[in-house]
């Protein structure tokens, strides 16, 4: 269990980029998700030891995260949004460079830890290609491939789907679903459908603060009652947005079908609908601007 409580950080310029985050995260895919400057990116990296809260406790099992951040690395995996290799080497020969910065240092247990990665994330038959001819879904086969060295039991993914293609997301998701039958995985995103698809529980940050936490499941219940959907012409949408609080918009047969949040009918044509995970997304950023 991850627990981190009222963890805060403000940067030199002022900037409150966590501001009193307080989560308890079980084994399994736990989804963060939240809009870009949410302090997503922030509070991963504060996870993952690269910078130090200005206040609060992060404690992992029995290590104290800030404390002891060497126990927690020896057993992190950490795929930033960004990560950087070198691009003439082979898969197999960086992979084996990175274990042997992680401690594996016997050549025949490299082996099998270096073979075994590149058979579980689908790289074994490009295991001898410079990475700088690898897709964009293949790089990041390759990023989780070097998280998991070590056998680590939390394991960090930020943005990780960002930019592939249908395929490649769908591969990488199924990957990192096995991988979270049993270590604490956090998945730290912006696109719903990887949380609704994946993450058992999850929490919305924005503005560096948890808006809502829980399963996505009973989330989606507790928004029963309060969507309503319209089909309208687009040139009928900026009253919409005036009138009614709109949570989100698409274009279906030249028409567009909004959302909007209502405690009751909104009347004028507006059927209720079963209502998705992104609805309870946007409705809790809705609401956190309206408290802004």
């Amino acid at each position: 269990m991850l627990n981190l409580s009222d963890v805060t950080h403000v940067y030199a310029n002022g900037t409150r980029a966590l501001d009193g985050v307080t989560l308890s995260i079980p084994r399994g895919m736990y989804g963060l998700l939240g809009p870009n400057g949410a302090g997503k990116s922030t509070l991963m990296r504060t996870i993952a030891t690269l910078q130090t809260p200005t206040e609060g406790a992060i404690r992992f099992g029995d290590i104290d995260v800030i404390r002891e951040p060497e126990k927690l690395r020896r057993t992190l995996g950490y795929l930033p949004q960004d990560f950087g290799v070198y691009p003439r080497v082979s898969a197999y020969d960086m992979l084996d460079h990175m274990a042997v910065l992680k401690g594996v240092w016997s050549p025949a247990d490299r082996r099998t830890t270096v073979e075994t990665l590149l058979q579980q994330t689908n790289l074994w038959d490009v295991r001898k290609k410079a990475l700088a001819g690898f897709s964009g879904g293949m790089r990041q086969r390759f990023g989780i491939a070097q998280a998991l060295i070590g056998n680590p039991e939390l394991i960090i993914v930020d943005e990780p789907t960002a930019g592939l293609d249908p395929e490649e997301r769908n591969r990488f998701l199924n990957l990192l679903a096995e991988i979270g039958e049993s270590v604490v995985v956090i998945l730290s995103t912006h696109i719903v459908e990887d949380v609704s698809d994946l993450c058992h529980r999850m929490a919305v940050l924005a503005d560096g603060r948890v808006q809502l936490e829980g399963p996505p499941l009973e989330l989606i219940h507790s928004t029963r009652g309060r969507i309503w959907m319209k089909t309208v012409e687009r040139a009928e949408l900026p009253a919409c947005r005036e009138r009614y609080e709109v949570l989100s918009t698409r274009l279906f047969a030249g028409r567009t079908v909004i959302h909007v949040l209502a405690d009751g009918d909104p009347g004028n044509g507006f059927a209720p609908v079963d209502a998705g995970l992104q609805d309870v997304y946007f409705s809790t950023l809705a609401q956190s601007r309206r408290a802004a």
